[in-house]
């Protein structure tokens, strides 16, 4: 029984660029992007939910997130959960809204942020890397299981380290858009 699985390694490094534009959605620019509410998690009805399935979240101005809450009683959590999730972000109340002015990044948080970027980068190529393994391990076992010839294998592996440079170029360029993106705000 063959071991290698084209479309599985293909799936698995999208994966890994996909959390990696995760990563990135969540790394504060100087514009409003409510993407930045992603990561947080509000304390509810007993049970912690994502902020998106107790309020709407808005960017209403480039420098404004507004986070509409639907039920009145989640107000004070949803305020807790936004202060206590380390973004920097000061919410002020008004009624059953929640008002989120972005400060301004300063040059040291920019540098920061564009290096997290940059480690954020390093930590998909590995993935990405990891899964190209993973699929040269499954080619050499299927060459000895005789399931397939050294012609194959070698035409394979080939095919495995395109698709490893296009991901990894992918991941590259993400990665210095934001980086640009947050130095030059």
């Amino acid at each position: 029984m063959a071991q290698y699985d084209k479309g599985d390694l293909e799936r698995r490094m999208t994966g890994a660029v996909d959390a990696f534009k995760s990563d990135l959605a969540g790394l504060r620019t100087g514009r409003a992007n409510t993407t930045l509410l992603d990561p947080v998690e509000v304390e509810v009805y007993g049970t912690r939910m994502p902020l998106n399935q107790v309020a709407t979240v808005s960017a209403p101005e480039p420098r404004l997130l507004t986070v509409q809450v639907w039920d009145s009683s989640n107000v004070q959590p949803v305020d807790k959960a936004i202060r206590n999730a380390g973004l920097g972000l000061n919410p002020q109340q008004d009624g059953q809204t929640i008002r989120l002015p972005i400060p301004d990044l300063t040059e040291e948080r920019r540098k920061e942020l564009a290096k997290l970027a940059g480690q954020y980068a390093e930590k998909a190529k590995v993935a990405v890397r990891n899964v190209r393994r993973d699929g040269m391990d499954a080619l050499k076992s299927d060459e000895n299981a005789k399931d397939i010839s050294e012609d194959d294998r070698k035409r394979a592996e080939g095919e495995v380290q395109k698709l490893t440079d296009d991901k990894i170029a992918e991941i590259d360029n993400l990665a210095t858009d934001k980086e640009k993106e947050i130095l030059e705000l």
